[in-house]
């Protein structure tokens, strides 16, 4: 269990995403540095999408902005078309994470785009990157586990959708249960089936806490062979078109189970803690993450 996971923190992203309170740029931006401190080196830091919609990620520029080259650090930008593709270029984002719904019932009333239609920006933003440049492209496919408005999510769609990413060229394919609905079993099944048709591309795992088997989830993608994972500090995340919808697991609960367990994760604990309440404050409620609430042991 000596084995290093890498932990992608996505709280200025799906963290705030939800948040009725909305964040300044500065705000965010000394969220980023903290989460930076307390070990973050991979993290998904602004989001291309139309403020109109999604207010709390406006000033995703000015963001990225304040965040110059840094060895060691790698800022995602997230996309859902060619527009925000074009905008992550110029902010000069380190890695573009292009999110694909797995129904078209979500990615209609999410992106207004079927899945189809959404599979077809993704290639075409890998053929451009791969004619002009650009970062690295990650695909995520939402609600992977299962669809708020169409119920449950097959194993064979989803793996049809991962092969046919991974035959773009993406450098990373990651699974979501954006409403919370896995159990552990199914997630070492789909990791297990998908991780057959990807090759050599990472799979990673993004789990939502809301019926409380987040951590649970994150064990079994973790035994079934999964080494990246993401999470959010305080479990801060929500998704706006999502109904009820809750937050992320927190990035301190699962820093503090994988190094009980002899895990690297490179976090600094007492450091996330700290951050995790540092937001609270700011947001006016306390943290749901565990960890932040009970403390560390011993």
């Amino acid at each position: 269990m000596s084995r290093f996971i890498e932990i992608v923190e996505v709280g200025p992203r799906d963290g705030l995403q939800n948040e009725k309170i909305v964040l300044t740029p500065d705000q965010r931006i000394a969220f980023i540095r903290r989460l930076e401190s307390a070990g973050a080196r991979r993290m998904e830091t602004v989001s291309f999408v139309n403020p109109k919609r999604v207010p709390q990620m406006a000033g995703a520029e000015e963001v990225s902005a304040a965040l110059p080259v840094e060895a060691g650090r790698r800022r995602i930008g997230l996309v859902l078309n060619m527009r925000g593709w074009d905008r992550a270029v110029a902010a000069g984002c380190d890695e573009a994470n292009v999110v694909v719904c797995a129904t078209d019932g979500f990615g209609i009333r999410n992106q207004g785009a079927s899945t189809a239609e959404q599979m077809a920006a993704l290639s075409a933003m890998a053929a451009r990157r791969a004619t002009a440049g650009g970062p690295p492209i990650t695909a995520t496919f939402s609600v992977a586990f299962g669809c708020p408005f169409e119920g449950e999510v097959r194993q064979d769609h989803l793996v049809a959708l991962a092969r046919e990413a991974a035959s773009t060229g993406v450098a990373e394919i990651a699974l979501a249960d954006t409403i919370g609905v896995a159990d552990p079993w199914t997630v070492r099944r789909r990791v297990e089936a998908v991780s057959k048709v990807i090759g050599d591309i990472p799979l990673r795992l993004h789990f939502h806490d809301t019926r409380n088997t987040g951590l649970a989830n994150a064990f079994a993608g973790i035994e079934a062979g999964a080494t990246i994972l993401d999470a959010s500090c305080g479990g801060l995340g929500g998704c706006p078109f999502a109904p009820d919808a809750t937050g992320n697991i927190g990035t301190e609960d699962l820093v503090y189970m994988l190094e009980r367990a002899g895990f690297e994760t490179g976090y600094d604990l007492a450091a996330l803690i700290a951050t995790a309440k540092w937001m609270a404050e700011i947001l006016g409620k306390p943290p749901t993450a565990a960890v932040s609430r009970a403390g560390m042991f011993p």
